[in-house]
């Protein structure tokens, strides 16, 4: 189970397809993202593709000499520009792929408008997603939950790529869901009815285990996404924010020009693929190996004296270069996420933050966020970080002082709509808003094990809190995740224990969540687990996830339309 690698072979099966000779790439914004996430531009090039266009960008000039390898998402959109392509076509052959089912309609629509019959072959290829990391995909969409519901058109858009995911995989799942969550069971409902619908589609060889697709809402756990991160990957995300594996670099003082945008891929860059899960202590030391070794390499670079050195030197360029381009952006980088954590004393403030998610003294903890709240070098956004976990952790004891932690903030000038995420928190992710016990707090198990950890004390205080995907995914393969919180869709129900399970989290997931799920595929022989999710969330694009879930249900309370859930 490898998203990277299905996504991978699709492609390379269109560029196959097509034949030999030069050939030209046709996308769209999507599919642009979802290709350029598993090859890098070098290597398609090596494959004879020579041209890379959008098929929205007007004015394109006609080549009849090129083949067109098309590749669309089938949205009504896409059908129509491709049949005014088809109508007057611009290059010679046209080869065609769709990254989800399409309608027989608008098969239609294009066989009526390929007049010149240029169109040598249609086929659906299910690459509907963006593939991240081996074990990890996402859909790139952000606000899928408004006045705590579904938006129509995002549930149907992470129904159509969550079978693609499926058929990808070539897995016809089990489908159990998070039972508090009405989003998880329409969800649930829908891929049901979709694999009914699609029966053929989804007839892959039976294999002794079914596997096992799970549904969660990011509801369950808002603790998660508002964390401080220390590993490699999710910290950048956290500090600089990753999008489809680019990092903007240009607010970073005194960045060269050719690092203003820099490319983090595990599948092009070897440092990154060795260091993503490592602590960021050992980020550091690992990255002066890198430094050294680039400086040998350079020394030997130098000596060109003899016809043998300089044969030498043209063969090793490539890597040399390619390794100083290495060298340079990681330094770039860790030197970046170091001075952010010296100035805003981020070390300090997730200590607090783990205190929070995962010990219970209160009076000391309400002390110290306090502490926090009145130093200056703390950032708005991490104080209304604590203070929001603050009220997540203690919403029902019985001397919590949200109310005086959000004057705190006003105090300090965090803006007003800032001041309301402490409410909203509450309303998306507090009590009423989770069916799990998120903090431990009723299971006597979970409380002794509290208390132990307290007592030997914990490997690293910064790395402490473990997501409460840990917890269910822990259960499930143990075959103990309790049907009344996790029922299956339909009667059918699985007696052995999971081998594959696929793991959906509605609302987002978050690379501490991948960086749980590598370890479960590192740790548990026979068991692979791929996580997605809706987005890939930081805290500053899970604030704006929660504010559009609970936005809405704001005002209509204010206009005395609907009752508070």
């Amino acid at each position: 189970m490898n998203v990277i690698l299905a996504v991978k072979q699709y492609i390379s099966k269109m560029i196959e397809g097509c034949g030999g000779g030069m050939k030209v790439l046709l996308m769209d914004r999507e599919t642009t993202s979802i290709v350029s996430m598993v090859y890098a531009q070098s290597e398609i090039l090596q494959k004879e593709v020579y041209l890379f266009e959008r098929i929205d960008t007007a004015g394109r000039e006609t080549m009849k000499h090129l083949n067109c390898i098309v590749f669309l998402r089938p949205t009504k959109e896409n059908v129509d520009l491709l049949a005014q392509e088809l109508r007057m076509p611009k290059y010679g052959l046209y080869f065609i792929y769709f990254s989800n089912v399409i309608s027989k309609q608008d098969v239609k629509v294009l066989a009526e408008a390929d007049d010149q019959e240029v169109v040598r072959e249609v086929q659906e290829f299910y690459g509907d997603y963006i593939a991240v990391n081996p074990h990890l995909f996402s859909l790139n969409l952000s606000g899928c939950c408004q006045n705590l519901t579904w938006s129509p058109p995002l549930l149907s858009r992470t129904i159509q790529g969550l079978a693609s995911v499926l058929l990808s995989l070539k897995k016809c799942p089990m489908i159990r869901y998070q039972n508090s969550s009405e989003m998880a069971r329409r969800l649930a409902d829908s891929i049901k009815q979709v694999i009914s619908k699609e029966a053929a589609l989804f007839e892959f060889r039976k294999t002794d285990v079914a596997p096992v697709l799970l549904i969660l809402d990011r509801r369950d756990d808002a603790v998660t996404p508002l964390l401080n991160q220390w590993t490699y990957q999710a910290m950048v995300h956290e500090l600089l924010t990753i999008n489809n594996n680019r990092i903007n670099l240009a607010s970073v003082p005194g960045i060269s020009k050719d690092l203003q945008e820099v490319v983090l891929s595990a599948e092009h860059d070897e440092f990154y693929a060795n260091n993503m899960y490592m602590n960021f202590g050992e980020i550091g030391s690992n990255i002066k190996e890198l430094m050294e070794e680039f400086q040998k390499k350079s020394q030997s670079q130098a000596k060109v004296e003899s016809i043998a050195d300089m044969k030498a030197f043209v063969e090793n360029y490539p890597q040399f270069k390619k390794m100083s381009g290495t060298v340079s952006k990681h330094v770039t980088i860790v030197g970046e996420l170091s001075r952010l954590v010296g100035a805003h004393t981020l070390l300090e403030v997730s200590e607090a933050e783990q205190e929070i998610a995962c010990h219970s003294d209160h009076s000391a903890l309400l002390q110290r966020i306090r502490a926090l709240l009145a130093n200056d070098k703390v950032r708005h956004i991490d104080m209304l970080r604590l203070v929001m976990l603050y009220a997540l952790r203690y919403e029902s004891h019985s001397n919590n002082d949200v109310s005086g932690l959000v004057e705190a903030l006003k105090q300090k000038g965090v803006s007003v709509e800032h001041r309301q995420m402490v409410q909203a928190i509450l309303d998306y992710g507090g009590k009423k808003g989770r069916g799990s016990d998120l903090f431990g707090n009723q299971d006597a198990v979970a409380i002794t094990k509290r208390l132990l950890k307290g007592l030997k004390g914990v490997e690293n205080v910064y790395t402490q809190h473990k997501p409460l995907l840990f917890t269910i995914l822990d259960q499930l393969i143990k075959g103990k995740l309790k049907e009344a919180s996790y029922p299956y869709q339909g009667t059918v129900q699985l007696k052995d224990r999971p081998q594959d399970v696929i793991v959906f989290i509605i609302g987002g997931c978050t690379y501490e969540e991948a960086l749980t799920v590598h370890n479960f595929n590192r740790t548990m022989p026979g068991v692979r687990i791929v996580l997605g999710g809706t987005s890939i969330l930081n805290s500053k694009s899970f604030l704006q996830e929660v504010s559009m879930a609970v936005s809405s249900q704001a005002s209509t309370l204010q206009s005395g339309r609907v009752a508070r859930p």
